[in-house]
């Protein structure tokens, strides 16, 4: 997915901007980059892959050659960035959290046009690239911002590092949160309200989809008010987030104990212990046992001190060894004890087999296993929501090709909770995951735990609702 952080001070600004970078490194292992302004020394840009290391190791050896009251940071799951820019609104640096599903599309139509993209990896465009070039389009900031909006299919949201400050646009219907935090002296945003505590920033104000500020040191500047209609993620309180963080004022570890605990009050299953898988399981474990009345034990724990996150390496087999290798099952807990563990969603459902194994392994006498989101039946159009190339890697959509002989038909029946197409295709991921039982929470529990109402909330990879592309508007999804 990706996260930023940016921020501009009456004094230098680099080691907030590094440590509130680093904050968001749970979004995203692939690349990462900082860029601030110095009115004398003009910008400064540095990037580096994150694929074998993490964010502090690769930056502090650098934060010398960085100067500046203001900067911005990005950790990438797609092209490098920041990107610096020359441009008839004048010299800037731009990051952005965006998927663009239709960038082939707008770069052919740009190079007709006679322009020409520079930043390429891997012989790919940069999508941050496209973005900026878009904006350059405009008559200023706030119209190439919205020429991106309108010419996109998918979402963005981005900081835009300027000489006069910085420019912090969420995406247009508000996929992807940006928060604005305050101290003396200073103004930040970023992706994750995470970044503030430590660094004494105060939440002020969590921009609205397509909302447009400018932050300078001393107060924040409306350029473009926020839209009517937003379709915020999701599974950003299901498993993105940082348990601290907020989006739009709302807690992710309230939503996810709370979650739990409607998934917990109405369970009917006998079982000894509830664990959380680390690490967005946990909050919801830690509900359900409180829902369920049973105690919460951590029958599994995270090995934290040198395995990086599960998804890190590019090799799928080697993700799968990963995620394997950081769990370390606890004997004494599981033996002879009948278990629900809990766990943020099933995408392929190897994880979730190797748990299950790794659980009956070690003694347990039951396994049964409970996700805090409904099954994951649509690939998502719309952010970097997994490294999945096709909806068949989902274990949902290749029980619905065996079941109907192609992986899209009666997708809505599948997905309604209840129904026998969802009653069936929950007991065959049961059974060929291994699990003594399997139940999803549905997407009401997950709604009522937000607290938002559902027509603010994208739930499209759960029942294919919340659409708002280009392509649907006469049909109305």
């Amino acid at each position: 997915m990706g996260g930023f952080f940016g921020t501009i001070s009456v004094s230098d600004c680099v080691n907030d901007l590094f440590y509130g970078t680093d904050y968001n490194s749970h979004l995203g292992t692939r690349r990462a980059g900082l860029a601030t302004f110095d009115a004398e020394k003009g910008f400064s840009r540095s990037i580096h892959s994150l694929e074998r290391d993490y964010f502090r190791s690769k930056f502090e050896d650098e934060l010398g050659q960085f100067h500046g009251q203001q900067g911005i940071g990005v950790i990438s799951d797609t092209d490098p960035q920041p990107i610096i820019v020359n441009s008839h609104l004048g010299r800037y640096a731009v990051v952005t959290v965006a998927k663009i599903n239709n960038q082939r599309q707008i770069a052919e139509r740009l190079l007709a046009e006679r322009m020409h993209f520079s930043e390429l990896s891997a012989n790919k465009i940069n999508q941050t690239e496209l973005v900026a070039l878009l904006i350059n389009m405009g008559n200023s900031f706030v119209d190439g911002i919205q020429k991106v909006y309108d010419q996109i299919d998918g979402s963005c949201s981005m900081l835009i590092l300027t000489e006069d400050g910085i420019i912090a646009a969420r995406d247009k219907y508000g996929r992807t949160p940006i928060a604005i935090g305050r101290k003396e002296g200073a103004y930040a945003a970023t992706s994750e309200t995470s970044s503030f505590p430590n660094l004494d920033y105060q939440p002020v104000h969590d921009l609205g989809p397509g909302e447009v500020v400018l932050l300078h040191s001393d107060r924040m500047e409306v350029l473009k008010p926020a839209e009517p209609v937003e379709q915020i993620c999701s599974f950003l309180w299901v498993y993105y987030g940082f348990p601290s963080s907020d989006y739009n004022g709302i807690n992710v570890e309230y939503v996810r104990e709370y979650n739990g605990y409607l998934l917990g009050k109405e369970d009917d299953i006998e079982a000894d212990i509830v664990c959380g898988v680390p690490d967005s399981g946990v909050g919801m474990a830690l509900g359900y046992a409180e829902g369920h009345h049973i105690p919460y034990k951590r029958a599994v724990l995270k090995y934290t001190p040198t395995w990086p996150r599960s998804f890190t390496p590019g090799n799928q087999v080697r993700r799968d060894l990963v995620a394997k290798m950081k769990l370390i099952p606890n004997r004494a807990i599981l033996t002879g004890r009948r278990v629900v563990f809990c766990d943020d969603s099933i995408v392929r459902g190897t994880q979730l087999r190797d748990n299950v194994k790794m659980f009956f392994d070690y003694g347990a006498k039951e396994v049964h296993a409970r996700i805090s989101c409904p099954p994951l039946v649509y690939g998502c159009p719309f952010i970097n929501f997994t490294s999945s190339k096709s909806d068949l890697e989902l274990l949902s959509r290749r029980i619905i090709q065996e079941f109907e002989g192609a992986p899209d038909a009666h997708l809505d029946k599948y997905s309604t909770t209840g129904s026998p197409e969802y009653e069936k295709m929950v007991k065959e991921m049961a059974v060929q995951l291994g699990i003594t039982s399997l139940k999803f929470n549905t997407i009401e529990n997950l709604v009522r735990s937000i607290g938002m109402p559902k027509s603010r909330i994208c739930t499209h990879c759960f029942d294919g609702s919340g659409c708002h592309r280009e392509c649907h508007k006469e049909c109305g999804k």
